[in-house]
């Protein structure tokens, strides 16, 4: 295979995943598919390694890429199956986010897997939106297992109609939007493997890895040896601890870029706590962002990657503990403090800190005449950088969904937007000004059940090189300062306000 006949390889295998989302996109029924976009789409070879993805959700991916040789250890394959999952403790990020894995056989050999995984905005919680404010993991909604959806084509029709009772009025359609993507995903890469051949096929994701090999490598000797650490803080988990530190060793070496999180707080009530995958997805992204952007997303980058985290920690918990917001915000802060770390070794390269969280906001009325669950994340600044200013308003590192536009929104929903705009002066001042943060209104037309998780509320977003924090964000409701993490109920009249944190600066600033 020629390096041009492998640059299209790669590039058909990213087509197939880009053509999957884009299945999922259009034919899924609510607001967090069709409009925020949550969902990831990957291909994986037999043994469970990651050979393609889109430019989806990192979160999503990188916990896929850790997790998935074993998931696909743990069943006799059939052709015709589609497994599904969301169990954080067993290959999963946290319960609302689904995952769909499809085996691909060719003359009954199991050539690999298509998967995707979607955010559904109910999963079974009592509370609306399925992202509470929770201390265990079974108060957070329906745990699935890796489990058979579709045996050799057959449909487990219990388990659909369980899963339409607990995901509410739109999981029928978003359950078939991700078979469906699956469906595509598969035909499409039989197409391939038919028009290459078996051998030629497998012989190019050798390739594909080969090669993301070569450029992780030569990556990995520009970054200077040497240990390098960092800490940060959490501002709370809900439950009354507050302060929890997150602290990152690294170690680089001309084979190795080690990552150790001894020194982390121990395992907390709240649901900041994130299992190993969530964790490794977060030092996949950061060493995914030293590398080129033509490498391919493959396993064969992520060779040179080693985690370690103590068991029964912040960043590698353990069953039965709650982890709805360790997907969404203590992942961001892990990403804080590898980049905190790695600052130290490349300063020309890493930028001040992004807001560091994704400003989590769930709501609904279970008892309404037409109950109702509505979720979203809230961008805000990503941090000032050595070439240039933050960006405002925006989705940084593990996830980059888009808003719910206020059109789809305010025609769903009882609750109207009532001020959408950038929090102007919130980015850290530097050489290279922060990003600003965002605010978001929202006036109540109906009684409704409302959950916040957000993060960066006390310990602002740092600054690099001089520059200084970002704002950190803030709740209110009715001009009343909310906690960061909470379940409140509101009235109609009611006005919930979120202002977002702004970007770190870069550099000191010039008078």
């Amino acid at each position: 295979m020629t390096n041009i006949e492998l640059a299209i390889f790669i590039k058909r295998l990213e087509a197939i995943c880009h053509e999957m989302g884009l299945v999922l996109c259009k034919a899924a029924f609510s607001t967090n598919i069709k409009d925020r976009l949550d969902f990831s789409c990957a291909l994986f070879d037999s043994k469970g390694a990651l050979f393609a993805q889109a430019a989806h959700i990192p979160v999503h991916l990188g916990s896929m890429a850790f997790a998935m040789r074993d998931i696909v250890n743990m069943i006799s394959w059939r052709e015709g199956d589609l497994l599904i999952l969301n169990d954080p403790f067993l290959g999963g990020t946290h319960l609302p986010d689904i995952t769909f894995i499809s085996p691909i056989f060719v003359n009954r050999e199991i050539l690999g897997f298509v998967a995707n995984r979607a955010h559904h905005a109910s999963i079974g919680s009592s509370s609306p939106g399925s992202m509470p404010v929770s201390s265990s993991l079974e108060e957070e909604g329906e745990i699935i297992a890796p489990t058979l959806l579709v045996r050799a084509g057959k449909l487990d029709l219990a388990l659909l109609e369980r899963l339409t009772m607990v995901g509410g009025s739109t999981a029928r359609g978003d359950i078939s939007a991700q078979r469906s993507a699956n469906k595509v995903g598969l035909q499409r890469l039989s197409e391939l493997v038919n028009k290459m051949g078996s051998s030629r096929f497998l012989m190019g994701i050798e390739k594909v890895n080969a090669y993301g090999a070569r450029i992780a490598s030569a990556t990995l000797s520009t970054i200077p040896q040497g240990d390098y650490s960092f800490v940060d803080f959490m501002d709370d988990d809900g439950q009354g601890n507050i302060d929890l530190a997150i602290k990152c060793h690294i170690d680089v070496s001309s084979s190795c870029f080690a990552v150790d999180f001894e020194g982390t707080a121990a395992q907390v009530a709240g649901n900041i706590n994130c299992p190993l995958s969530v964790t490794a997805a977060s030092a996949y992204y950061v060493f995914r962002c030293l590398l080129p952007e033509y490498t391919p997303s493959c396993e064969g980058v992520f060779q040179y990657l080693a985690i370690t985290a103590p068991e029964g920690s912040l960043v590698n918990a353990k069953r039965p503990a709650a982890v709805a917001a360790g997907n969404v915000e203590t992942s961001m802060r892990i990403v804080d403090v590898i980049l905190g770390a790695l600052h130290q070794a490349l300063p020309e390269k890493v930028p001040a800190a992004s807001q560091g969280t994704m400003n989590n906001i769930s709501m609904g009325n279970h008892r309404s005449a037409r109950p109702w669950d509505y979720y979203e994340t809230i961008g805000g600044g990503s941090g000032g950088h050595p070439l240039g200013e933050g960006v405002s308003s925006v989705q940084s590192h593990m996830t980059n969904t888009l808003n719910t536009p206020i059109e789809s929104f305010e025609s769903h929903y009882p609750v109207r937007v009532k001020r959408y705009a950038i929090r102007r002066g919130s980015g850290g001042v530097g050489k290279n000004d922060g990003g600003d943060g965002t605010i978001r209104e929202f006036f109540f037309l109906e009684d409704t059940e409302v959950s916040l998780l957000t993060e960066r509320r006390k310990h602002p977003p740092w600054g690099l090189e001089g520059g200084s924090p970002g704002w950190p964000g803030a709740n209110y409701l009715d001009g009343r300062i909310l906690p960061p993490k909470c379940q409140l109920f509101v009235k109609p009249g009611q006005v919930l306000r979120i202002e977002t944190p702004g970007g770190g600066g870069f550099g000191r600033h010039k008078m």
